[in-house]
């Protein structure tokens, strides 16, 4: 993992989301165009939190975020996550 030169401010996470399936349990190929957005990803970076509000996730949990959480950036040629905190629905 490179190190990423995005420090969020507070109660925001950087994500990475986790690759798209290629493939079904069955062994069909799935086109680029049928492909759904991962919801599950790696903590990149974090920012300090709030003072009523400390930050629970770390860098390199990996969680499971809303379908439409967050706002995509790109940096370096990677695709990255940044949502708030609450946007996360669990760790895995």
């Amino acid at each position: 993992m490179a190190k990423v030169n995005i420090k969020p401010l507070a109660d925001r996470v950087l994500v990475e989301p986790a690759a798209a399936e290629t493939k079904t349990a069955s062994g069909i190929i799935i086109p680029d165009t049928a492909k759904e957005k991962p919801q599950k990803g790696k903590v990149v970076a974090v920012g300090p939190g709030t003072k009523d509000e400390p930050i629970t996730v770390k860098v390199g949990d990996m969680v499971l975020y809303g379908k439409y959480a967050g706002t995509e950036l790109k940096l370096d040629g990677v695709d990255y996550l940044i949502m708030r905190e609450s946007d996360i629905l669990a760790i895995v």
